[in-house]
């Protein structure tokens, strides 16, 4: 079988290497071409072109590198009408991939095609499935609570579990090694992994947190490697003393001894859930992007902890309210409350039952969902 897959974010790639290995296990001749990053490459994926070219977000972000991101669009298509594989893989991604595939199936309308990551229409532009549907026939849901609107739009959808349940933890070696290097406590800042991220939440961050820390408590801040050099110019501003972790060891470690975590929306409060750490969610984007997203987002939370556990145990600083006041007032009242945190461990454990910890692990189920979809079509 020849599968093409498509990832746009490191997220999408740790997703997609997942999801390879378990089509390596269940189907051994599977052959992979497309675009991704290192995750999907150690899985025997040659990519077009670097998957960085894609990773964007936000209106104002993505205006100047309209011209590269349209000549990409362009070379992915041909490079599927040129392949001619079995299958198409789309990861997350979707303004992307979903202009991909409308020239993918414009050359082929016949082409089968999953989408991984099911656009989150519960939360803002519902009509975004209904879009999708003529271009996707079948979708891997990261959330138990997907599935019914991806099939009410028209197309397959199984619930596969979500990534994080997967993740390793640290191990003893691992939490002993940081615990002698860093005194207690310690406190973890997670300004985000995307360049505008980090120039945007690292100062307030540093601001907040130096109103609220404790005496001698240790602020550790885990980077990936692409963005470390940006991390620390900007920690090396903090009125305190800040180590940047770079390390996957260190990292896991961290989020074990953690008493405390000040975060950027997105997949680590899942990871911090996965830990038991408690947690304050801050965010802002763009004025532009702000004034559209104030004006498209339906829910009172964005934190997926939340919405998972259905319950608001994890405070949000989103918007004009991501100031290092409010955010600082977050976690010195959370700090200050045993019934809080314990609150959010509740909702943390739930969060990760639901998610599928008990479970077959989701790239697996991945693996098993695609290969039921093929069944069904060639049968």
């Amino acid at each position: 079988m020849k599968v093409f897959v498509i990832a746009g974010e490191p997220s999408g790639d740790k997703l997609g290497a997942a999801l390879m290995a378990g089509l390596n296990q269940l189907a051994p001749d599977t052959r992979f071409m497309g675009v991704g990053g290192e995750g999907m490459a150690a899985q025997g994926l040659q990519t077009q072109f670097p998957m960085s070219d894609l990773s964007v977000m936000g209106l104002a972000e993505v205006l100047p590198r309209i011209a590269l991101l349209r000549r990409r669009i362009h070379q992915t298509a041909a490079a599927i009408a040129h392949a001619q594989p079995d299958l198409v893989i789309t990861i997350d991604s979707p303004d992307f991939c979903l202009r991909v595939l409308r020239l993918a199936r414009a050359a082929r309308p016949d082409l089968p095609v999953v989408h991984y990551v099911a656009p989150s229409v519960w939360a803002w532009r519902p009509g975004r499935a209904t879009k999708m549907a003529p271009l996707v026939d079948h979708v891997l849901a990261l959330l138990p609570f997907e599935p019914p609107y991806m099939e009410a739009a028209g197309m397959s959808c199984d619930f596969v579990g979500h990534p994080v349940v997967a993740e390793p933890r640290a191990s003893a070696a691992e939490i002993d090694a940081l615990r002698a290097r860093v005194p207690a406590p310690v406190w973890l800042a997670l300004p985000g992994s995307r360049r505008g991220e980090i120039a945007r939440h690292a100062p307030r961050f540093g601001a907040a947190m130096a109103k609220v820390l404790p005496q001698g408590a240790s602020v550790l801040v885990p980077s990936v490697s692409a963005r470390a050099e940006q991390m620390r110019g900007e920690v090396a501003r903090w009125p305190f003393a800040a180590h940047v972790l770079t390390d996957p060891g260190d990292k896991r470690a961290a989020f074990a001894l953690a008493e405390m975590a000040l975060a950027a929306s997105g997949t680590v409060s899942l990871e911090l859930a996965a830990s038991d750490t408690p947690m304050v969610i801050a965010y802002d984007v763009n004025p532009v992007t702000r004034w559209l997203a104030t004006r498209l987002i339906t829910l009172d939370t964005v934190t997926l902890v939340n919405l998972v556990s259905e319950t608001r145990a994890i405070p949000e600083c989103l918007g004009s309210a991501c100031t290092p006041d409010r955010i600082a007032a977050c976690l010195q009242a959370l700090h200050a409350s045993p019934e809080a945190r314990l609150a959010q461990r509740q909702a943390m454990q739930m969060t990760m039952a639901r998610l599928g910890a008990e479970y077959t692990p989701p790239g697996l189920r991945a693996a098993q969902s695609v290969m039921g979809f093929m069944a069904r079509r060639c049968g």
